[in-house]
């Protein structure tokens, strides 16, 4: 087995898989219906690329694992997301911010995957990053719309901003693993994006009249299984049923 190939896809999927179920959460609670159409629609694109990843990663593995198996049973220390998509969703505006931040991130990110030298991880990134393309515009737009709405507005931005900014050091960490699957030409070192990153994000920022945020004390850990208690409470309730009948087919 290629552990390293294997951990660094599960990073990849798990980042698509927490973030998805979080859009979930807002089904039938977003402000129109058209807003909650749309999250809808961002979480299907999400789990759709957690199923394409993960399913690989199983392959890579050859443990008899799935997308299914590995999205359901496993506990939140086996899982190697990024501490930003774990956050809970708050209101719309934190959601919106949460989800501008990993989408101009991934973006870049799945640009470089689709060159690959592995080649089906290049086909599943050439495929995503039409869809992330979308979902980086669609988030930027509302933070735009909302930072240079009213001051209440302005203000939930700002609070959303300040909520997820601490988390961008782990969004961009680099482990072991994903270094060894770097200098094999299969994926990009997430350090390497992070400057086109920050100057994408200040740009959005400033059409909406806002600036980056301060740089803080990060707070990392999520790549290596050290998560916040958010996420033992989302999987818990993501898990419950395949948990109950894990026998079970579908």
């Amino acid at each position: 087995m290629d552990n390293s190939l294997f951990r660094s896809l599960v990073q990849l999927g798990d980042d698509c898989l927490v973030l998805g179920q979080r859009l979930c959460e807002w089904c039938g609670r977003a402000p129109t219906i058209e807003v909650d159409l749309s999250l809808s629609n961002l979480a299907l694109d999400m789990i759709g690329q957690a199923t394409l990843l993960l399913d690989y990663a199983g392959e890579v593995e050859g443990s008899g694992r799935n997308a299914d198996r590995l999205a359901f049973h496993r506990d939140a220390e086996q899982f190697r997301n990024a501490l930003l998509v774990e956050q809970p969703n708050g209101d719309f505006a934190r959601t919106i911010v949460r989800h501008f931040l990993y989408a101009t991130y991934a973006e870049a990110l799945f640009e470089q995957l689709s060159h690959s030298r592995a080649d089906r991880l290049a086909e599943i990134a050439a495929k995503t990053v039409k869809e992330l393309r979308y979902h980086a515009e669609y988030s930027a737009d509302w933070i735009v719309r909302l930072g240079d709405g009213t001051a209440d507005s302005r203000s939930r931005i700002l609070d959303g901003l300040e909520w997820h900014w601490r988390f961008i050091d782990d969004l961009f960490h680099d482990d072991e693993s994903w270094i060894d699957c770097a200098e094999r030409g299969i994926v990009p070192l997430r350090q390497a994006l992070r400057t086109d990153f920050e100057q994408a994000v200040g740009a959005v920022l400033a059409k909406a009249g806002l600036v980056m945020p301060e740089k803080v004390r990060g707070v990392e850990g999520g790549r290596g299984g050290r998560h916040s208690e958010h996420l033992s409470m989302m999987l818990a309730i993501m898990q419950v049923l395949p948990r109950a009948h894990p026998a079970a087919t579908w």
